[in-house]
């Protein structure tokens, strides 16, 4: 009978360059020729594939898989950083990263690149410096994010959308693939094209847990905001006059307080 020691796949293999800064739970496994670049973190049950390179003040928590020549922790695209900056990436449990997953550092001192729990990034997706990405994402392949976007949870980002420096996008939105997107998805929201609500994603609402009168006060809201033919500030002045439940307030909310680039229209 073969000796199975003799045969095991080493849980770092013997190409791979470890740092000496870097602090890893014993059950890591890492693939052949990755770099483990300066004070990483690795938690217990993270997998990372070959060709791989985890650099700088990057954390990644437990039960994570980083795909084949992902590249996490890498300096930002942006000409006035300054190398010596003190910034990293930060990592939540069970998040799936694919081949070619590209994580850039925060931009300024004391900051990072984040992502909560569970979300799913396909090949080649792009997080710029200081994204900020919620729980329970999918984005698909080749999802550009730049700088500073905030992505809520449950979101479905179809591949090759680009998202502009700054812009939020809600829970439960869901963005058609080669969508350009300059301005804010409210929550619960679908987008398609450059810049054009589609309207709502109800298909979703339900399969989120949302009961019918939790759905039908966001439709409410949704008609009020963009079909009542109102102006949009005398539209939000109505809806504070009226009682709403909880998800429907999270969606006002959003129009009321847009990021820097302002909201979708239909």
């Amino acid at each position: 009978m073969p000796d199975p020691k003799k045969h095991a796949v080493p849980a770092i293999h013997p190409t791979a360059s470890v740092s000496p800064d870097a602090k890893l739970a014993d059950d890591v496994r890492i693939g052949p020729f990755t770099v483990i670049d300066g004070p990483v973190t690795l938690a217990a049950g993270v997998q990372i594939g070959g060709h791989a390179w985890i650099s700088g003040h990057t954390h990644i928590a437990e039960a994570c898989q980083i795909g084949w020549g992902s590249i996490i922790g890498a300096d930002p695209q942006d000409l006035s950083f300054d190398p010596a900056c003190d910034s990293g990436v930060i990592i939540g449990p069970r998040n799936t990263l694919r081949e070619y997953v590209t994580i850039h550092r925060g931009s300024k001192p004391g900051t990072h690149t984040t992502l909560g729990e569970g979300n799913f990034l396909m090949t080649g997706v792009h997080l710029a410096h200081d994204v900020c990405l919620g729980d329970g994402n999918i984005l698909a392949n080749n999802v550009l994010l730049a700088g500073h976007v905030h992505v809520g949870n449950k979101a479905f980002l179809g591949g090759a959308a680009g998202f502009h420096q700054f812009v939020h996008i809600g829970d439960l939105a869901m963005i058609q693939g080669l969508t350009a997107v300059s301005q804010d998805v409210p929550p619960y929201c679908t987008a398609y094209g450059i810049n054009t609500l589609a309207g709502l994603n109800t298909v979703g609402l339900r399969r989120a847990g949302f009961d019918s009168e939790e759905r039908a006060a966001i439709k409410r809201a949704y008609q009020l905001i963009f079909h009542s033919g109102k102006l949009r500030a005398d539209a939000l002045a109505e809806a504070d006059t009226l009682d709403w439940p909880a998800p429907a307030r999270r969606f006002l909310d959003a129009i009321q307080s847009p990021s820097k680039k302002g909201i979708m229209s239909p």
